[in-house]
């Protein structure tokens, strides 16, 4: 979905074995223009509707920066690449398990460092 709009730097957070995790899952996608968030989360919603997840709780659209798409266990942040230099959501959920995906979409364990997720 996210893969298919150019959105890159997608991390995957596993926050299940976090004490009281605001979500199950944090998905965090970098998009590089205002019109990409809208065309990544315009997908992302499609296909999970069409998957029956219907339409999530969303906080952001409008704006320019930063789009939450709030499915309940899964939280999918949608952001510019300096909104998310700004607020590092990677080093506020540090300890969480971290996930990248390969180009084909699979995804594969990562270890989060102070800036960013780096292959392991």
């Amino acid at each position: 979905m996210a893969q298919e709009k150019l959105a890159h730097d997608i991390l995957i957070l596993d926050l299940t074995e976090i004490e009281t995790p605001p979500a199950d899952f944090f998905v965090i996608v970098t998009v590089d223009s205002e019109a990409q968030i809208k065309a990544v989360t315009d997908s992302i919603e499609h296909t999970l509707k069409s998957m029956g997840f219907g339409y999530p709780n969303h906080e952001g659209k409008g704006t320019s920066t930063w789009v939450i798409l709030d499915y309940f266990d899964v939280v999918v942040h949608v952001m510019l690449a300096s909104a998310r230099d700004f607020y590092k959501l990677e080093r506020l959920w540090g300890d969480a398990k971290a996930y990248t995906l390969t180009p084909s979409g699979t995804p594969r364990a990562t270890k989060l460092t102070p800036r960013r997720a780096s292959a392991v």
